[in-house]
């Protein structure tokens, strides 16, 4: 297991990411974040909704196109949790709640149309009994004619332990997609909030944008954007 905190400081753009996991008392906890380079990516907070949350431009004046970067990351099917970078958390959830798969769903789906990025589409689903997996989408060697599908499920979760998923990792043009199994990292005990801030602090300062935790039931949002 590595530590996250270090991981992600080395790493100045991860893009977006997800982590999901069990503290060491045996409590499911998850996390998302967004960073952005463009002022229509950073231009973005986190809101609560009545079944999660959403991302809301900061400054609807100097939002210029919300295709890709307005959606609901955080939503409910039933007992399962659904958290995603994109629009697919709502083709996860219409597939959950009429009897088909976490695969079923992403297979209907593909990376983001933004070459020559072709941004990765990272997707995570918590079961009630605290089991969960992790998917990445995206494009073999930067290819658009070369989809690559990948599915991680991770049953009887270790406590302590969480795995986590970026679109990126880090700078580059274009820029490097995640490579490899989702990382497994070390989960302290924390309430949603310390989460949060551990997380936010490790971080770019530049780059990042909002975060969201949630300990059991407890829920944190932290957004650069006040």
């Amino acid at each position: 297991m590595i530590d996250l905190c270090a991981y992600l400081c080395a790493r100045s753009y991860p893009g977006r990411g997800i982590l999901l996991g069990v503290l060491p008392d045996g409590t499911p906890a998850q996390a998302y974040f967004i960073m952005g380079r463009s002022e229509n990516s950073r231009n973005r907070v986190f809101e609560a909704t009545a079944d999660g949350i959403r991302t809301r431009a900061f400054d609807e004046s100097k939002m210029t196109d919300p295709s890709l970067v307005i959606y609901h990351p955080v939503r409910p099917a039933g007992e399962t949790l659904i958290v995603t970078n994109g629009d697919q958390t709502d083709t996860i959830r219409d597939f959950l709640l009429a009897g088909k798969s976490f695969a079923e769903a992403l297979r209907t789906r593909t990376f983001e149309p933004d070459p020559p990025n072709f941004t990765p589409r990272i997707s995570g689903i918590v079961g009630a009994d605290g089991g969960y997996a992790l998917s990445i989408l995206k494009a073999g060697d930067g290819d658009a004619r070369k989809g690559r599908r990948f599915f991680y499920e991770y049953e009887r979760p270790t406590p302590g332990t969480g795995h986590f998923l970026s679109t990126y990792e880090g700078f580059g043009t274009p820029l490097p997609s995640f490579a490899g199994e989702p990382v497994e990292a070390a989960l302290p005990q924390k309430t949603a909030a310390e989460l949060a801030a551990m997380l936010w602090g490790a971080l770019d300062g530049n780059n990042r944008v909002s975060l969201w935790a949630r300990v059991g039931a407890e829920t944190a949002i932290i957004n650069k954007h006040k």
